[in-house]
């Protein structure tokens, strides 16, 4: 019985012993994987790094594409025939509109002093000073006051006659060019909605030769005809502000001629009742 006691103690004793020697094995093992990782990952460490690095410049190097380029590549899809023809109504639309806004503010003049100058010279020098007054002024407003002094020994029936006539034939001056505007606001929306038209017919004449309705086979024809109706429709309304700007310009020149006319024409009646 105590051989058989001591036989199993010699057994439990080289059991645990052998386990233990495995749990150590185990052990030694895995430090050893993780300082095989860690060296692989300190080795492969700088080569991803530097891959990193070579790629984030290329990726940072690929352009973003403007404005100027995003409107250039879309003009070119939608078409030169059309496009073109939507972009000469806007080049001469707003080469009209800068020339009249000029010529409006170069015609727009201060009338309470214009009126104040007159009414020295005919004080102190009669009519013949402020007709030179006058003509020494620029603008409508100064051109209707010399038609009117020129009229002043005939009456202030006539002087009033004179600037009713003259201060028509001044406001189709100041409205020339208008019609134009007004033609290419009109024009541009109208060849864009052609265009349009065009590009569904090129749509489904690809339907028709295909013989099958597929989004690949259409998109061109109606990305063409969109772009063109975007395009005029862009036209028309810069042009409608510019249009809409001068209008307003001229109207206000017209009140200011209307007023300045009353106020010249009670200035001579007071001047010859001071006679």
């Amino acid at each position: 019985m105590k051989k058989l006691l001591t036989l199993l103690m010699l057994a439990g004793v080289f059991t645990f012993s052998a386990t233990a020697q495995e749990f150590s094995d185990s052990d030694a093992a895995t430090d050893s994987a993780a300082v095989d990782s860690a060296q692989a990952e300190e080795v492969y460490e700088e080569p991803v790094e530097e891959i990193a690095e070579i790629v984030a410049p290329q990726e940072e190097a690929a352009p973003s594409q403007g404005f100027h380029q995003i409107v250039k590549e879309q003009f070119i899809d939608g078409g030169p025939t059309f496009m073109g023809i939507v972009l000469a109504c806007l080049i001469l639309g707003l080469a009209i509109a800068i020339e009249r806004i000029i010529h409006l503010n170069m015609a727009s003049t201060n009338t309470k002093k214009l009126l104040a100058d007159v009414e020295d010279a005919l004080s102190a020098g009669g009519a013949d000073a402020a007709k030179e007054v006058c003509r020494n002024t620029r603008g409508p407003v100064a051109s209707i006051f010399t038609q009117g002094l020129l009229r002043m020994s005939e009456g202030v029936e006539m002087v009033e006659k004179s600037i009713i006539a003259y201060g028509s034939v001044e406001m189709g001056k100041l409205e020339r060019g208008m019609i134009w505007i007004s033609l290419f606001i009109s024009l541009a929306p109208m060849l864009g909605f052609m265009g349009t038209v065009i590009g569904m017919i090129e749509a489904f004449d690809a339907i028709a030769e295909a013989g099958d309705v597929s989004p690949a086979l259409v998109a061109s024809g109606i990305k063409v005809a969109l772009l063109t109706t975007v395009g005029g429709l862009i036209v028309a309304v810069i042009l409608q502000l510019f249009y809409n700007y001068l209008v307003s310009k001229v109207d206000s020149i017209v009140n200011s001629m209307e007023d300045a006319s009353i106020s010249l024409v009670d200035l001579l009646v007071k001047h010859n009742l001071s006679k």
